[in-house]
């Protein structure tokens, strides 16, 4: 694995994923390597705060190669998800959307990796603020197997439909190993300027 310098753009990266660990232990698989390719790059990992299924392998991953990792999580949820609390910043929030407001302000990025329904959301939820030009982080989904290619799928029938098109348009980045999912965010991340990946917390309380 080849290090990315260490002035990059890319400083965290937001990771969304399921809090189970799914039935096909490439999930797992790819979780635990993500999470050594980010400790051992220097890239700070931001995710949900949970301790179990993918989004724990994935944290534990980078705490086990020296990384650094921010979970941020609702009060609600600190019992179900068993919060990983030996995380170096773990952020206990209100709701739901104070989580995801502070996941998206502290990242450079944002990438998904296997999960379901709320996976999905926080996932459509950045392809939507993208389309509204409210930033243009890097998006990118970890086609861990094959597992995103029915939403590909929909999304090239809704441009097909023209329900995506002109300024609806979004650059949604698509990665089948793991190895791939730095270096293609940093080519996204290097042909944005600056101002053009930021919004700020009042842009967010909006939504």
């Amino acid at each position: 694995m080849n290090k990315i310098a260490k002035m990059s753009k890319i400083q965290r990266i937001c990771v969304y994923c399921g809090s189970s660990p799914g039935t096909d232990p490439a999930y797992v698989q790819a979780a635990r390597a993500f999470g050594e390719i980010l400790a051992k790059n220097g890239i700070g990992l931001v995710y949900g705060g949970g301790a179990v299924g993918i989004m724990g392998e994935l944290a534990r991953a980078v705490l086990k190669h020296n990384g650094a990792v921010n979970g941020i999580i609702p009060e609600f949820l600190m019992a179900r998800e068993h919060a990983l609390k030996t995380t170096q910043g773990l952020i206990v929030t209100r709701d739901m959307h104070e989580r995801k407001r502070k996941m998206f302000e502290m990242a450079d990025a944002f990438v998904a990796l296997p999960g379901g329904v709320g996976t999905l959301e926080e996932l459509v939820e950045q392809l939507t603020w993208v389309q509204l030009g409210r930033h243009r982080k890097p998006v990118l989904v970890a086609n861990i197997e094959g597992f995103w290619e029915p939403l590909c799928a929909l999304f090239d029938h809704m441009r097909a439909l023209q329900f995506i098109r002109g300024e609806l348009s979004f650059d949604l980045l698509v990665a089948d190993k793991v190895d791939d999912i730095v270096p293609m965010l940093q080519k996204a991340a290097d042909a944005v300027p600056e101002s053009a990946k930021r919004m700020t917390a009042a842009d967010a309380e909006r939504f």
